[in-house]
């Protein structure tokens, strides 16, 4: 996961924020007991997403809430959804294949402390990701066949923005309409469709966007880089130039995304959502792409 999708908080209600709270720490309670201690490891913002769709899709879902002990520091109270389990357990097994995923992309690829940190994690991983890929065969499926297909059009040198862009916004386009099931109405499934694949282009954006002096350095793969020949000694125009074409194509993607978004049918957590998409997206694309160019 990548730990972009997170929302804005000073806009949330007290009672918003203590709900997603819950919800995040639910997931890390989940990942402990289904997957094992160190899966904790791996808990991120975007699996809380994921989690508040799946349960505000669910028409006569009603949160309950219960309160409790910190996992990592006892000392510490928390608040734990009570009634949620299988949508908490699937958001834990997408956030492991994810995370397996790009550790193992990590561990060919990039640069000496990602390959590092990635030989460390993986063997931690093993187990867990042996079971969320046995519990949601699905998931593993549509996950390995995104990396494959970002392998390739990596490895392509005419490779448009667009072409690398696509695997990860296919990825998320196919988990969502799996939620569609078999009797929702075509419409309706292409709006799940729509809204997975504009939160998957934009993610892959940002991430890639954000990664582009550290690719630079390192010498990874990065369409900006390659395309705009970004360079370690590259001048502050020149990023500049870079992150205003970066924040352009996400401009474009946003507006896509909170067209199909705002089609949803949700219930619970519908506010905490909005907020994410709407107010959380476009301020973590503000802070990463023009903060840095204020330091």
């Amino acid at each position: 996961m990548f730990g972009y999708i997170r929302p804005q908080k000073p806009e949330l209600r007290v009672r918003e924020y203590e709900a997603y709270r819950a919800v995040y720490c639910s997931i890390c309670r989940v990942l402990g007991r289904h997957y094992g201690i160190f899966s904790r490891l791996i808990l991120s913002y975007d699996s809380t997403f994921y989690a508040l769709l799946l349960l505000a899709l669910q028409k006569k879902y009603v949160p309950c809430f219960a309160g409790g002990r910190c996992a990592a520091n006892p000392l510490k109270k928390c608040m734990y959804c009570t009634n949620a389990q299988p949508s908490l357990k699937q958001a834990a097994a997408l956030s492991i294949l994810l995370s397996v995923q790009k550790l193992q992309d990590d561990r060919r690829d990039r640069g000496r402390w990602p390959r590092c940190r990635a030989f460390f994690l993986l063997p931690f991983l093993h187990g867990a990701h042996k079971k969320a890929a046995a519990d949601f065969p699905w998931m593993e499926q549509a996950v390995c066949t995104c990396m494959r297909q970002q392998a390739e059009a990596e490895a392509e040198p005419d490779s448009t923005l667009d072409d690398c862009a696509q695997p990860t916004a296919e990825m998320l386009s196919a988990i969502l309409a799996h939620e569609g099931g078999t009797d929702t109405e075509p419409l309706y499934l292409r709006v799940l469709q729509e809204t997975g694949f504009y939160l998957g282009r934009w993610v892959y954006l940002m991430d890639a966007a954000d990664d582009v002096e550290k690719d630079a350095a390192d010498g990874d793969f990065n369409w900006f880089v390659r395309h705009y020949q970004v360079t370690k000694d590259s001048s502050p125009e020149k990023l500049t130039e870079v992150h205003t074409f970066a924040n352009a194509a996400m401009n474009l993607t946003m507006s896509r995304l909170c067209a199909a978004f705002n089609l949803l049918d949700l219930n619970s957590f519908a506010s905490v959502l909005r907020n994410i998409i709407e107010l959380g997206l476009p301020n973590m694309q503000k802070q990463l792409l023009f903060k840095k160019e204020t330091k």
